[in-house]
């Protein structure tokens, strides 16, 4: 049977966002081979059945020595275990496992969940990736998009050929795990904000609204903070700032979660004032299949998940005063109208973003590529 590679940046994001489609692919008969850098998840990758491998990638990193480093250990995995289809996610897996793949005569599949920070920032580093990704990126069999601005991004600086390209519905939620579980009718009005705790993902907007929130509601609301803290990454919020603000009394840090759904099962409301270019944030279907209203920014990728004043409410992208303002209006609301919200959030997402889209998606592409 086919040796299908699915990589990317940890091992982390492999088991929490692509659990499903690893499955679905030994079910099918294939030898999946789980290649990312070695973390906690990694042995639970081997646990799902997939032969796993370490390769190192410096995510934030510029060192050309060490990216030639992670091109050359991905070619010798590619030809030592002749592997058939390469399924890549996060952006140096994209780049570096391409061209290791497409030497070593293997056909592959890329998932361009967002751009981050390369389309909104013009510096070298920059000009460097598009570069990067012009060149491999026209030679994907397969580029799967998660908003189709980033696509039209990508076909206007020439970078993919525009018959290989696709949108995806992001990466879909699990349905079956994240269902409708409406928040406790106890007075106090919780909000959530998932994500990888970057200034660029909004953090300080969110923040500023609630030293404001609290000033004004007081204990009667709550302001919650979960995701990484310290990554490596110069939009990183340091640990001392989160300590900082934790001790002023404006947000709850909880740290990091391998059951989100038990957090997101708390809350009245999850929250994404993001200005980083995003795919569709996982965060938000998952809250809004678990029936949540959102609040996020009139920005790529995040806008997928809303319909303005139906199941959330869109911001201003960098306005903490229009941040303010949605959240606010979700706190007047009563508990029942805040409910209703929630469960037109549950009813888009079971229309638009069920992950059985995305991996129905993936089988179709690998097919077509061993055909």
């Amino acid at each position: 049977m086919a040796s299908i590679v699915i990589s990317a940046n940890t091992s982390w994001y492999l088991y929490n966002f692509r659990k499903n489609t690893i499955t679905a692919l030994l079910d099918k008969g294939y030898t999946v081979l789980a290649i990312a850098p070695q973390d906690e998840y990694s042995e639970k990758l081997v646990e799902l059945g997939c032969n796993y491998f370490h390769v190192d990638i410096d995510q934030g990193g510029t060192n050309p020595f060490r990216d030639l480093k992670t091109l050359f250990s991905f070619f010798i995995l590619y030809k030592r275990h002749r592997v058939n289809v390469v399924l890549n996610f996060t952006p140096k897996n994209n780049i570096y496992s391409t061209l290791a793949a497409k030497v070593a005569d293997a056909r592959v599949i890329n998932n361009i969940a967002g751009l981050g920070v390369l389309f909104i920032r013009e510096n070298l580093t920059s000009k460097i990736a598009r570069v990067l990704y012009r060149y491999s990126q026209r030679k994907a069999d397969k580029i799967f998009f998660q908003n189709e601005d980033d696509r039209e991004l990508f076909l206007s600086y020439k970078l993919a050929r525009s018959s290989v390209t696709e949108r995806l519905p992001g990466s879909g939620v699990d349905l079956a795990r994240f269902q409708l579980t409406p928040a406790p009718n106890d007075k106090k009005i919780r909000f959530l904000l998932i994500a990888r705790m970057l200034f660029d993902k909004g953090i300080g907007h969110y923040v500023e609204a609630a030293r404001e929130l609290r000033a004004r509601y007081g204990e009667s609301v709550e302001f919650q903070l979960l995701g990484f803290l310290d990554v490596d990454n110069p939009s990183s919020v340091s640990k001392k700032q989160m300590d900082d603000w934790v001790a002023e009394g404006i947000v709850r840090y909880i740290g990091i979660s391998n059951n989100v759904e038990q957090e997101i099962a708390k809350v009245d409301c999850m929250v994404l004032p993001s200005f980083y270019r995003e795919g569709v944030p996982k965060s938000l279907l998952e809250a809004a299949a678990m029936g949540k209203p959102i609040v996020t920014t009139d920005n790529v990728g995040c806008r997928e998940t809303v319909e303005d004043g139906s199941n959330g409410f869109l911001c201003e992208v960098r306005s903490t005063e229009s941040l303010i303002n949605k959240l606010d209006v979700i706190i007047q609301m009563s508990h029942e109208e805040r409910l209703k919200m929630g469960e037109k959030s549950r009813i888009k997402v079971e229309r638009e973003f069920d992950e059985r889209i995305v991996i129905n998606k993936y089988l179709n592409a690998i097919k077509n590529c061993l055909d």
